[in-house]
């Protein structure tokens, strides 16, 4: 895919020399001597953007940019001149020039400073796409704002079991937004009427989660003074979202399973069963098959509430749904701290699509929501966000290198890249071994060696 570049300059020879240069680089180069003929042709054209000359007869360089700037505010603008001076590029950039390079110059900052100004043009394109799409969208699901081949297929598959009564487990990262789609398929369901219930597995000690859950007779224990329905009951022709199911005590969990296969609940200290008509909606951000593996969660229940698996993608896997997100994010604490903040500078853009987020949309809306605070233009800029987005940069596995020194055996290879692996799927151990291509056993047993050799090191 070639980028399509029209040349400025009265210097035939050197449009010729910059053709002949840039072109092996993937661009696809048009010239012109005149600077009249060239704002015909870019009314005429496709160009992604712009090389001119500055000192030029008939029309000088910083004229040509105004005039561009005036009819395609969004074709970048790169200044080439032989008079380079402070004054001189201040009146470029002031024109609408994206950059200025002085001559005698190396090919190189040309391409540099082209490819530059074509990932700002196209950031800030995509950037004025997401807020029209974010505007215009009709999206059923207001709250799981997302684009993305991956949030379309959540999408999907919320549609397919909206008014479906079998128990749903939604699993993903923290932060993913897994009670968002457990409050999509309550208030889009059949049973939208009923109540939503949720409650934090991890939140209460046991004696609490049970009475919790299951309520408790007048007596039951010291302060129960009087009797008190539980959730399942409270819940009763709605929707019951138990969230980090994983940390449920082992010694309730058969408690549990039996209220969920019998639908009736049992008080604590209460002699009668209560019968109920819940959806049971679970989350978590453990690896639940790993959990039975280890003893520490019943196969049982993972099996009856695992009926529909919902898997939610980490943020770093869903693309453009970033800048959706952050223009969400945008308009809502934008509109509530009362500043005009409109949106994002490509720059800005840039760094968060970078960035690996593993605090997923709730680290996103967070750095939103300070960049908002600390904005002074109507533009959230990279200073405005935190210095880790501002300053990362991926972490690649070395496969090879040409310098020896850097050289490392297959095993070691091997060991670096499952654990690379391991950081993208968020520890889930069974995703990794899918990726992979091992079994379990085989996974868990590396990942074992490795943590060996780690406290060895240590």
């Amino acid at each position: 895919m070639t980028t399509s570049v029209l040349v400025v300059d009265d210097d035939a020879s050197m449009c010729e020399t910059l053709q002949v240069g840039l072109e092996p680089r993937g661009f696809t180069v048009r010239w012109t001597t005149s600077p009249a003929e060239a704002l015909d042709l870019l009314a005429g054209g496709s160009f992604e953007a712009v090389a001119t000359d500055l000192n030029m007869r008939g029309m000088s360089g910083i004229e040509l940019c105004e005039r561009i700037a005036a009819n395609r505010p969004d074709l970048p603008v790169i200044v080439i001149t032989a008079f380079g001076s402070l004054d001189t590029a201040i009146a470029a950039i002031r024109a609408g020039a994206y950059d200025f390079i002085t001559k005698p110059f190396e090919l190189e900052a040309l391409i540099l400073a082209l490819e530059r100004a074509l990932t700002h043009s196209r950031l800030r394109a995509e950037v004025k796409r997401l807020r029209e799409q974010l505007s215009d969208a009709g999206n059923r699901y207001e709250d799981l704002v997302g684009a993305s081949p991956a949030m379309r297929r959540v999408h999907e598959m919320i549609e397919r079991i909206l008014d479906s009564d079998a128990s749903v487990l939604i699993t993903g990262e923290s932060g993913t937004g897994k009670e968002v789609v457990a409050r999509a398929l309550h208030h889009h369901g059949r049973r939208q009427h009923g109540p939503f219930v949720a409650i934090n597995c991890a939140a209460l000690p046991e004696t609490l989660l049970e009475s919790e859950l299951f309520g408790h007779a007048r007596g039951a224990f010291t302060d129960a003074r009087a009797a008190r329905n539980g959730l399942f009951v409270q819940a009763n022709g709605g929707t019951l979202f138990l969230d980090e199911i994983a940390e449920m005590p082992l010694a309730l969990q058969p408690k549990l399973l039996r209220a969920l296969q019998e639908r009736k609940v049992r008080p604590l200290g209460g002699e009668g069963e209560i019968p109920f008509d819940v959806r049971l909606v679970t989350a978590t951000n453990r690896d639940l098959e790993t959990a039975v593996h280890e003893g520490r969660f019943r196969e049982d229940l993972y099996f009856r509430v695992n009926v529909i698996h919902v898997p939610l993608p980490p943020l770093r896997a869903r693309g453009g749904d970033i800048l959706l997100l952050a223009q969400r994010f945008l308009s809502d604490y934008g509109a509530r701290s009362g500043k005009q903040v409109t949106g994002l500078s490509p720059q800005a853009a840039e760094r968060l699509l970078a960035y690996a987020w593993p605090g997923n949309v709730r680290e996103l809306e967070n750095c939103v929501e300070r960049a908002i605070a600390l904005a002074q233009h109507d533009l959230v800029l990279p200073d405005d966000l935190p210095e880790k987005i501002r300053a990362y940069r991926r972490s690649h596995v070395l496969v090879a290198s040409d310098d020896p020194a850097e050289l490392v055996p297959l095993e070691e290879v091997e060991r670096r890249y499952i654990l690379r692996v391991m950081e993208v799927v968020g520890g889930n151990k069974s995703q990794a071994a899918q990726v992979l291509g091992l079994g379990r056993k085989t996974l868990y047993r590396k990942l074992e060696t490795y943590g060996e050799h780690a406290r060895s090191e240590e």
